[in-house]
């Protein structure tokens, strides 16, 4: 059980390394969130936006810039952690191809992305949240926090995805820009007049706008809305995986093993990101002539 803690940890700190050197991550995070939650709260007129909230069956008029101050910070929360995770698999991918040929276990390389990826989206949830109650009033912060937290899980696997299968950076960029504005465009009553239309309901931050809306004008609750968009996730994760698996190609039989960790020995050792791993035995000259 320690030697598989051991190797949980080590894949952990060093996915949250790689994330910590994002610096442009860092400063999207401090200055994005705030920017766009503010802009959308003050620009955009408090007109009423009457509309239909589906998961209650509720007939709602909340001012329009408190909707779309919802809309842009799972917009803002949605695109950060999908170019975190990205930017974190794309970048490191020949690294975890490298420690997968040697022997490193697949399971705890992706557990380590799964916990990095929770804790990311938990910070980030947490100060759009922080960010939306300074601007305006919801009913339900809790409920708005679990919201965010789940559409970024939702753009963060999806980013791990794009990372696995993309071959350039600024494919995987694009797919989640596009993705997301399309997905939360649609669901903003202030921007399109078919945000009840039953379509919506296929988009990805479904869930996550439906519970985000209630937690802003409501006082229902809309658990059913976050297991939607958990779902979600959890489909998103799936062909993640499939993706990791895929950019991470099958062990060879005589492939240099990571050697476990000696009686009383608790370390568990990475091979160095810039050296190759030593084949396992040379093979003679003589031999192979």
């Amino acid at each position: 059980m320690r030697y598989h803690l051991t190797r949980f940890a080590v894949a952990t700190r060093f996915t949250l390394v790689e994330h910590g050197r994002n610096r442009f991550a860092l400063v999207l995070v401090a200055l994005f969130v705030p920017l766009w939650t503010f802009l959308a709260f003050t620009v955009l007129p408090e007109t009423p936006a009457p509309m239909r909230l589906d998961a209650t069956g509720e007939a709602l008029s909340p001012p329009g810039n408190e909707v779309t101050a919802i809309s842009g910070a799972l917009n803002a929360v949605t695109l950060i952690t999908g170019f975190m995770m990205f930017a974190a698999t794309y970048s490191g991918s020949r690294f975890d191809r490298r420690l997968a040929m040697a022997g490193y276990p697949r399971a705890h390389l992706v557990l380590a992305k799964v916990t990095a990826l929770a804790l990311v989206s938990a910070v980030v949830a947490a100060y759009a949240t922080a960010i939306a109650c300074l601007t305006w009033t919801p009913r339900q912060p809790l409920l708005l926090a679990a919201a965010l937290f789940c559409a970024a899980l939702t753009y963060g696997a999806l980013g791990v995805g794009f990372g696995s299968v993309l071959r350039r950076e600024v494919e995987g960029m694009f797919a989640i820009v596009m993705t997301s504005i399309i997905d939360l465009v649609l669901q903003n009553p202030i921007m399109s007049s078919g945000a009840d239309n039953p379509v919506m309901r296929f988009l990805p931050s479904y869930g996550a706008m439906q519970a985000g809306t209630a937690a802003g004008f409501s006082n229902s609750p809309v658990s059913g809305c976050l297991v939607i968009q958990l779902s979600w996730f959890a489909g998103a994760a799936l062909i993640a995986l499939v993706g990791f698996r895929r950019s991470t190609g099958t062990a060879l039989p005589g492939a240099a093993q990571i050697p476990g960790p000696g009686p009383g020995s608790g370390k568990a050792v990475l091979p160095a990101p810039g050296r190759a791993l030593a084949p396992s035995a040379a093979v003679p000259d003589t031999e192979a002539h």
